[in-house]
């Protein structure tokens, strides 16, 4: 973890550019925004174009050696490097620089393990996090004999291994339980949106907007990571629920996305996906990309999805990437109205509309009906009452009662 008790530790960012790679500025900015996540104080960066990574240094000598009079000069505690290092590169360029040295996976899930609440959470962050450490358990026997060290070597992997395996055991007892209230919504009528995007989108501002409801919001990655999910009245008695999961980012830990497969499919289960988007975001079209990537790897395409391009009131003039869309502010005075007409009008487009009539004798059988549709238009003639709206094709059953009425 980069922040410790007594102060920030000074971090020294390292990133080497190879021939044809995108986005490695961005890729850079972004390192600089998850050391500051994680309490780090950046001191500065090195960068160097290369045609392939140094096999035992992960960089050339020369930038080696500007690296190593770098860190005695600004006292730098950590090194960060924008790229996943092998264990033989971590050793030697600790032994090198005499500091301690850390890649982009790592400083990710430290921050994981920094923001994980739910007990599930902080199962699936630790079991990425031993993942990780397993096949780096080097160099552990270096003061004892090398029979000595490598049978130390072998406990170590031994512990590593066996808490891997307890806490996929616990995680699939609460995977079990969580299939079950997973089935319990699928068969509720209740229509689902799910929100996705890139971290620091803005997508908790928009689920405490919407639900009126505190949920840890802040300007900085990751700042939640456990899936929520609440209750929303969009209009009158017409209640959707409202899930939120962890933001994305580019190149996610592998272990992560593993371990959180779980968490992630909170989204799949949804009947339309909201695509939150920071429009002030200079790099926010490939944060789209990622963001379609990751969808496409969970099979998530298929689901019917509102663009919502976010933090309008940061943008002058604004170029979508994607339509239709709609330019929102979440944190504006109008932002709660504004985010529920934008959603019922969706959902219209998704649902089909109706008709029926009702005898005033029987008016009370529409309240049910009012909780899973939207009631457009009402209307009285004579003993009926004429009620015009839209409904979820998976509800249109509950339209049965009503057939000898249907227009």
């Amino acid at each position: 973890m980069i922040e410790t008790e007594k102060k920030q530790e000074r971090i020294l960012l390292v990133g080497v550019e190879l021939q044809g790679m995108d986005n490695f500025e961005m890729s850079m900015e972004e390192l600089a925004s998850l050391a500051k996540t994680a309490g780090g104080d950046v001191r500065g960066s090195y960068t160097q174009k290369r045609e392939k990574y140094d096999t035992k240094t992960f960089v050339g000598a020369g930038k080696l050696e500007e690296i190593a009079q770098m860190v005695e000069a600004d006292e730098i505690t950590t090194v960060v490097v924008n790229n996943r290092l092998t264990p033989r590169q971590n050793v030697n360029l600790e032994e090198i620089l005499g500091v301690k040295v850390i890649d982009r996976m790592q400083l990710i899930l430290d921050i994981f393990a920094m923001r994980a609440r739910s007990h599930e959470g902080k199962l699936q962050v630790h079991l990425a996090q031993l993942k990780y450490l397993l096949p780096r358990l080097v160099g552990q026997g270096i003061m004892l004999s090398r029979q000595a060290g490598e049978s130390q070597l072998e406990l170590n992997r031994r512990s590593v291994r066996n808490q891997i395996t307890d806490i996929e055991r616990q995680l699939k007892a609460v995977e079990k339980n969580r299939e079950t209230l997973r089935e319990k919504r699928l068969e509720s009528p209740a229509f689902k949106i799910g929100l996705i995007g890139y971290t620091n989108a803005g997508k908790s501002t928009i689920m405490n907007q919407l639900t009126s409801k505190s949920q840890y919001e802040a300007d900085e990655l990751f700042a939640t990571l456990d899936a929520t999910t609440k209750s929303i009245h969009l209009t009158g008695n017409l209640q959707v629920t409202l899930t939120d999961t962890v933001g994305f980012i580019q190149d996610l830990p592998t272990e992560l996305v593993s371990s959180f497969k779980s968490t992630l499919e909170e989204s799949k289960n949804v009947d339309l996906l909201v695509h939150v988007i920071d429009a002030s975001d200079p790099n926010h079209e490939e944060h789209e990309k990622t963001v379609v990537s990751i969808m496409k790897d969970l099979d998530m395409l298929e689901i019917p999805r509102l663009t919502l391009y976010n933090k309008a009131d940061k943008v002058a003039d604004f170029t979508p990437t994607q339509t239709p869309f709609s330019l929102i502010s979440a944190r504006s005075e109008t932002a709660r109205e504004d985010l529920q007409a934008l959603l019922l009008e969706k959902l219209k487009e998704l649902f089909v509309p109706f008709t029926i009539r009702v005898p005033f004798s029987k008016s009370y059988r529409t309240h049910d009906l009012e909780t899973v549709a939207i009631i457009d238009q009402r209307e009285f003639e004579e003993d009926v009452e004429v009620i015009q709206g839209y409904i979820a094709e998976k509800n249109k059953w509950k339209l049965e009662e009503f057939y000898d009425g249907l227009c």
